[in-house]
């Protein structure tokens, strides 16, 4: 039986909540509790709900305000929350059985399966869950978690009536042919699906090219090489015409790997199969080789990127240090977030400059980077800077004049802050009467285009076995790695916001002490990163109320 967390009573009052008992949402009404258009006394408050007293939980009302983020209406309709004792909240996934009724379960094939029937223990509880916090306080709520991704002795497709497809959407990252082939191969020789079509050329694939037909044969060595064999493309997605595809040929799980933006679609691909009634499991591989995802650990393809971004920092070094006066310049992708940029920094401890998106800089006056290259030039005679491709836009915009653009998947289209940072620093050196040389490296689309490495083909691999038994346990979701532990992710969690490095953080310290470089920070700059960091760590799950469940079924009716 499921607890629910009430409020002490005199906060009971201030909120002005009523004393009625909830129902146990988990179990089906009690016959001697509720007869058709009468209802009886309810059960003792004991036996349904844990009081928990205002002294002994100072952070429930937080718990309570916390779990209250405003989500879009069509978001929230879907969203599933349970509560349970001492502050625990799951933050669950959509299955089958919110939708449709009386559907036929049958033994998981894997129980037979000469490989996985003599492992102690294989398949998952029902009842494991994954927090996604695990550094708390004494008297802290244990907080929210997720549904633990793994197989379930009951699925609810037999092998033979199984018709997957795997779709690749946005830019390449390491890895990509990894999930593909692991997908193929794991629904083959795990669940024994035949039935397995790629859809080429991301979303538009659907309905503008035949699908392709997959085999753990014909994708034996793809993991061999870099981007995807399937093709892939930026934007195309059109739900209607998406799904109208999926249910005219009778698929009935969906496998998409790609970025928020790909998730996103996801999500609408779920809610329009949900509207129309079908029986399709919808499974999200998130990826994204900025590590922006959030929630997650990190994104499959980061460790290769990281360490092909050590390249091209050590031809820099090269360079730099073969010259008087030599600078090596390099730019690594990161739009919004500067996790490539920090972590190859701190790896390559030869690198003297780090700029990110998050951490602002400036170059000239007291403290800024034009001031630390000259001195750092003075001491060491030679110098490297690292600067991730969405930084010091604000800078670039305000002395290039251009107009804002934006590419098919809706991401604004970044100036070249590399070239403008050269030219900049070459001019500062010129107006000084600085002797120098810099060379400008820009591996941006070798380091994607990469196959991924060992640790990245491990991760690739458990995370394409945690989406299909997601998928054959009739679940939608977003699959990923939290606190080293696979789960399933709701969808909204994923795209509602974005994963940045905090320049708040003892990782960002690390890298000021690693690289002596200043941090270019005001008391302001530093203040507002603290706040934004508060509203981070406020766990962004919307109520789970009756309402809400109202709101699902007008959605699916179309009364919404």
């Amino acid at each position: 039986m499921a607890s629910h967390i009430i409020l002490p009573k005199e906060e009971e009052e201030e909120a002005g909540l009523g004393v009625a008992v909830e129902e146990d949402h988990d179990s089906p009404a009690a016959p001697g509790n509720q007869r058709q258009g009468q209802v009886t006394k309810a059960l003792p408050f004991s036996a349904t709900c844990v009081r928990i007293s205002r002294d002994s939980y100072p952070n429930l009302r937080a718990l309570r305000n916390a779990s209250t983020m405003s989500l879009p209406d069509d978001d929230a309709a879907y969203a599933k929350l349970e509560e349970g004792d001492y502050g625990y909240i799951l933050d669950d996934v959509p299955h089958f059985t919110d939708y449709l009724s009386d559907l036929p379960t049958f033994p998981n094939p894997l129980q037979d399966h000469p490989a996985y029937s003599t492992v102690k223990q294989y398949f998952v509880n029902a009842d494991d869950t994954v927090p996604e916090k695990v550094v708390i306080q004494k008297n802290s709520p244990r907080g929210v978690h997720f549904r633990r991704a793994g197989p379930r002795q009951r699925v609810y497709f037999e092998s033979e009536d199984v018709k997957a497809c795997i779709v690749t959407c946005g830019g390449l990252c390491p890895g990509l042919n990894t999930v593909i082939r692991e997908l193929v191969c794991g629904l083959s020789h795990m669940y024994n699906v035949n039935d397995i079509f790629g859809i080429q050329n991301g979303y538009k694939g659907f309905y503008s090219s035949n699908y392709l037909p997959m085999t753990p044969k014909s994708v034996n060595d793809i993991h061999k090489r870099g981007g995807t064999v399937l093709g892939t493309s930026r934007g195309g997605h059109d739900t209607k015409k998406i799904v109208d595809n999926i249910q005219d040929r009778g698929i009935n799980q969906v496998y998409i790997i790609g970025g928020d933006g790909t998730q996103k679609g996801a999500y609408e691909i779920y809610k329009e199969i949900r509207r129309r009634g079908l029986k399709v499991a919808v499974a999200g591989v998130p990826k994204t080789i900025d590590n922006d995802i959030a929630v997650i650990d990190k994104s499959f393809g980061f460790d290769s990127a990281v360490e092909e971004a050590q390249r091209a920092i050590d031809a820099a070094h090269v360079e730099a240090s073969s010259a008087e006066n030599g600078i090596g310049l390099v730019k690594l992708m990161g739009r919004y977030s500067g996790f490539i940029a920090m972590y190859a920094t701190l790896a390559s401890r030869d690198v003297d400059c780090c700029l990110i998106p998050e951490s602002p800089f400036y170059l000239e006056g007291e403290g800024g980077l034009f001031e630390y290259i000259e001195r750092r030039l003075k001491e060491n005679n030679h110098m490297v800077i690292v600067v991730a491709e969405g930084a010091g836009q604000d800078l670039i915009a305000k002395s290039i004049a251009a107009a804002d653009q934006i590419d098919a998947s809706g991401n604004k289209l970044l100036l070249d802050v590399g070239l403008w940072l050269t030219h900049k620093i070459k001019d500062y050196c010129k107006n000084k009467k600085m002797e120098m040389t810099i060379k400008y490296i820009d591996p941006t689309y070798m380091i994607r285009a990469i196959p991924s490495n060992a640790s990245d083909n491990v991760y690739c691999t458990l995370l394409a076995h945690s989406a299909i038994h997601g998928a054959m346990a009739g679940y939608s979701f977003t699959v990923g790695m939290v606190n080293g532990r696979h789960a399933y992710i709701p969808f909204h969690r994923v795209t509602s916001t974005r994963n940045k490095v905090k320049i708040t953080d003892r990782m960002w310290a690390r890298l000021l002490s690693s690289t002596n470089q200043p941090s270019f920070l005001s008391q302001k700059d530093i203040d507002a990163a603290r706040e934004a960091d508060k509203l981070a760590n406020k766990s962004p799950v919307p109520v789970n109320t009756k309402e809400h469940g109202e709101d699902a079924k007008k959605v699916e009716n179309g009364e919404k």
